[in-house]
């Protein structure tokens, strides 16, 4: 093969994308008989819950050449419950096609994959499906896509074979447009240059179920594809982590430099953890069945066996590490163990977050209950038959509640002392508040005179180990800087047990500073919601969306139907979707999108039913621990900064906005552990 690229399919739901994938490897000879969704034997819905409910919950791949090219087609899944899995496939792509219905048009979901093909620089191809079916014809849809998408979509046949196209195209570049005006053309290696660099976005349209336009699409993708440079070094990222049919852990590694060999030696991090370990096997898949291969060159795609750290998102070898991925659940459920053992439970739903970070399991100490977060209720069934299936588990869930966070408002100083008998240590932190979506960063400003450095790295190890929680209503917090301002070890007494101990103080001890000071803050989930209505029930959706505390735009007209754009708190919002359909006979749609975290817009009402009492959170109290007359005492964290100072143990620290001109160490996110702060 003289090229090749690994290409994923993605779709907002029942767009037809599993029927387009089937259809390109039943034309490209991979496979004899086409599998069809609703009959539950479409070759890459391999998972049985996947074939039972007729949507696709976990990437899959496959292999096919056509002409030159060796396509690795990845079918990513395309309900907006496992949009996370969907964009972490992302990673592991050189080019994508997007599916959109020629009966529905863009949905709100095809621009949420739209945005993430963008965040992630993925060429895009785009496929009009189900062209058979009613629609406004193909020049309409043209129009639509490239006002709702990018005026970079552009009639696929007509780029090829020449047309208005060409005209079109050279306008969006500066090169191509010197090419067009001397030439009266624009060369396949101009396209194929425009297409990489996601200024042109060709079109196909066509029907999968029909095999009508699926050779044209091949063809024109291949023709259009570029072949990628790759560095030498090893390098490699995990974009799933799965179990296989006799319950062995797979990695699935796109390969981004040099090779990959089976037994090699692979060095990796997974947060603040480095590990070197072994791979096993290397496994080539088509659908549910895979052949074993000796390595894997750069640019291709593989599941391993042998890792047992890794995790969705890490990177193996050279590959850099990678910002926080954009989309994250914001519901939390109440797993109701039953008569099941609770570690047992507990110890199960770990496995599957390893798997899926995005599940978060966390055991509430207060409550003695475990919680999970979660896109939505379809995850939540998927989740329950896993449990079922795998380990044996029959679990309910209470109804779920909204995932809430925490930050702070303007800047504190945090202290926490941890001083009982033989045992010694301080730490000062600067906690600041951050822009949101920011997460939680680490670094210091503290001088190796004043604390060797591997006291340092102990405190900021400690301070980034777990997710710290607020004070108001006991939600994790985000978007907060925090800061090693300062501390102190003693050279017989101090151990590393003890710097936790101080650390986790002394964020709580700056946190309830915050609160008495006014500058805590709740934050809730919002979503970016699209709601089209008929235009007689353009009255009923402005006043819900007034009662639902959105923010929005005065609503455009298009013909008979209305279409209301804005933001709205996710609290408020969970079951609209079949109130619009109700009041709409079945003619409204609302499409939502997770816009991120903002101020809670009824936060004094959570707070008072959370009812979270901060300092009766004893494993995450704000107090300090200090010694007399060789025995240990608590003081509360109101008094400790003060008692600090009695004692001659607390030093006074700089005014705050110094931090900016004193920091020498960078700030770093959990996942950016191997800053150089960390290793000197």
């Amino acid at each position: 093969m003289s090229k090749q690229a690994v290409v994923g399919i993605l779709a907002h739901v029942d767009a037809g994308k599993t029927t387009l994938a089937e259809a390109m490897l039943f034309c490209a000879g991979r496979i004899r008989k086409r599998g069809r969704v609703d009959d539950g034997d479409s070759h890459l819905d391999t998972n049985a819950i996947e074939r039972e409910r007729g949507i696709t919950i976990f990437s899959s791949q496959a292999v096919f050449d056509h002409g030159d090219t060796r396509v690795m087609l990845v079918d990513a899944p395309g309900h907006v419950d496992f949009s996370a899995e969907a964009e972490r496939t992302l990673r592991a792509l050189d080019y994508a096609i997007l599916v959109v219905g020629a009966n529905d048009g863009v949905q709100g979901h095809t621009e949420t994959l739209w945005r993430l093909l963008a965040r992630y620089d993925i060429p895009t191809f785009i496929y009009i499906n189900k062209i058979d079916l009613e629609n406004p014809g193909r020049d309409v849809l043209l129009a639509q896509l490239g006002q709702r998408l990018s005026e970079g979509c552009l009639d696929a046949n007509e780029l090829l074979a020449g047309g208005a196209a060409w005209e079109d195209a050279a306008a969006l570049d500066e090169a191509a447009l010197e090419e067009f005006l001397e030439t009266g053309e624009l060369s396949v290696a101009t396209l194929s240059r425009m297409v990489a660099e996601r200024r042109l976005f060709p079109c196909f349209a066509g029907s999968a179920l029909k095999d009508q336009g699926v050779g044209e699409l091949l063809d024109g993708m291949c023709t259009l594809m570029r072949e990628q440079a790759w560095p030498p070094e090893f390098a490699a990222r995990v974009y799933r982590v799965s179990r296989g049919v006799r319950g062995e852990r797979l990695a699935w590694v796109k390969v981004t430099g040099g090779t990959l060999h089976a037994k090699q030696m692979i060095d990796g991090r997974s947060g603040a953890e480095a590990w070197e370990q072994k791979v096993d096997q290397v496994r080539i898949y088509n659908g549910e069945k895979y052949e074993l291969a000796q390595e894997v060159a750069a640019g291709g795609i593989c599941a391993v066996t042998g890792l047992a750290h890794v995790r969705p998102g890490d990177a193996l070898g050279a590959e850099p590490g990678c910002d926080a991925p954009v989309i994250a659940p914001v519901l939390t459920y109440t797993v109701l163990p039953g008569e099941h053992d609770v570690h047992a439970v507990f110890k199960a739903l770990a496995e599957l977050t390893d798997e899926d970070p995005m599940l978060g399991v966390s055991w509430n100490t207060h409550l003695e209950q475990i919680h999970l977060q979660l896109m939505g209720a379809v995850q939540l069934e998927v989740v329950q038959r896993v449990l079922a299936d795998r380990f044996d588990l029959s679990i309910e869930f209470e109804p779920g509640g909204i995932l809430y966070k925490e930050t702070i408002s303007r800047p504190v100083e945090g202290v926490g002392h941890f001083e009982p008998l033989r045992h010694y240590a301080e730490v000062h932190l600067r906690l600041e508040p951050l822009p949101a979506g920011s997460g939680v960063q680490f670094g210091t400003v503290t001088s190796a005179d004043e604390l060797d450095l591997n006291w340092q790295r102990l405190a900021l190890t400690n301070a980034m180990e777990r997710d710290h929680l607020g004070v108001l209503t006991g939600s994790p917090i985000t978007d907060v800087r925090i800061t090693l301002a300062g501390g102190r070890a003693h050279a017989k007494h101090t151990e590393g047990g003890d710097f936790r101990q101080a650390t986790y103080r002394a964020i709580r001890q700056g946190l309830m500073q915050a609160r008495e000071a006014g500058a805590a803050v709740l934050l809730e989930p919002w979503y970016r919601f699209e709601l089209e209505v008929p235009g007689e029930c353009v009255g009923r959706a402005l006043s819900d969306a007034t009662r639902m505390s959105a923010e929005y735009e005065p609503p455009t007209m298009a013909g008979d139907r209305a279409k209301l754009v804005g933001r709205v708190p996710a609290s408020e919002v969970q079951d609209y979707a079949l109130e619009v359909a109700a009041y709409t006979s079945g003619r409204g749609h609302l499409y939502l999108e997770f816009a991120g975290y903002a101020a809670c817009h009824d936060g004094e009402r959570v707070i008072e039913a959370a009812a979270y009492e901060p300092e009766a959170d004893l494993p995450n109290t704000p107090d300090s621990v200090f010694c007399a007359h060789g025995a240990g005492y608590t003081v509360k964290w109101y008094d400790a900064p003060a008692c600090g100072a009695r004692k001659g143990r607390s030093r006074h620290l700089p005014p705050l906005a110094s931090s900016r001109r004193r920091v020498f160490r960078p700030h770093v996110t959990k996942g950016q552990f191997l800053c150089h702060m960390l290793l000197v």
